[in-house]
């Protein structure tokens, strides 16, 4: 596995090192912002992580560009602890955030989550391809699900808004939509979704499951309609 750190912490580049090491990752340690942005534009990556306070250009500010172009597996550290910094970690595509001071082990342990959930999620396909080659994979199922203004493509994994195509959608995103067509008029609880989503492994939290909704309704949505809805108290459901 081909993996970039980005940390300006050299010690803590070392104790990585070590780790990574034993788990035969072929491992590129940058120490700033910039070099990370042009290492990522130079190659892909089957993994990312990312140091928050990165001198040059944060991480949290790479994290955004990465996740408007790639659907690389991101994860952040940081000694930010507050919950609104977590929120704002996931909701600009971070796939989980890990606080500073952290278990070398623990930190392996997310990122095997994290890659087991993106191969569920895109059928076998390699973390660090592109969205667009994610999403456009070949499946033998051909099922194409309907709704009054959405229709997914399940071998293309694609999706249409009103007959235009909904850009940008990470893989739990599709996977989420895919099983709000599927069971238009069912609620799902944050519990049924983390497991049906992601799975029992998952060593996040609840609050995952809001920060992407609000992404995916961001992107099929609109104020006068909000196809995606909040049953107070219950869970969400996909309006008819």
């Amino acid at each position: 596995m081909k993996l970039l750190v980005a940390e300006d912490d050299h010690s803590v580049c070392e104790m990585l090192q070590l780790f990574f090491s034993k788990e035969q990752y072929e491992t590129t340690f940058v120490h700033d912002g910039l070099a990370a942005e042009q290492a990522i534009a130079q190659q892909g990556w089957d993994f990312i992580i990312l140091d928050w306070m990165l001198p040059g250009k944060d991480g949290i500010t790479l994290c955004r560009d990465i996740r408007r172009k790639l659907a690389t597996p991101v994860i952040l550290l940081t000694a930010r602890d507050q919950e609104q910094d977590r929120i704002l970690g996931l909701e600009l595509g971070a796939d989980d955030y890990v606080t500073k001071p952290f278990s070398p082990m623990e930190l392996i342990a997310r990122m095997k989550a994290v890659l087991r959930r993106y191969r569920a999620g895109s059928g076998g396909a390699e973390p660090g391809s592109s969205a667009d080659d994610v999403f456009s994979e070949e499946r033998p199922d051909d099922e194409v699900l309907k709704h009054k203004k959405i229709l997914v493509n399940l071998s293309a994994r694609s999706a249409t808004l009103n007959g235009t195509t909904i850009t940008n959608l990470t893989p739990k995103e599709f996977e989420l939509l895919t099983l709000f067509v599927r069971y238009p008029k069912r609620v799902f609880t944050r519990e049924q979704l983390l497991e049906s989503i992601w799975g029992f492994d998952y060593l996040g939290e609840e609050r995952t499951v809001d920060v992407h909704i609000k992404r995916l309704r961001n992107k099929v949505s609109s104020p006068e309609h909000p196809l995606i809805v909040t049953v107070w108290g219950v869970g969400y459901k996909l309006e008819e």
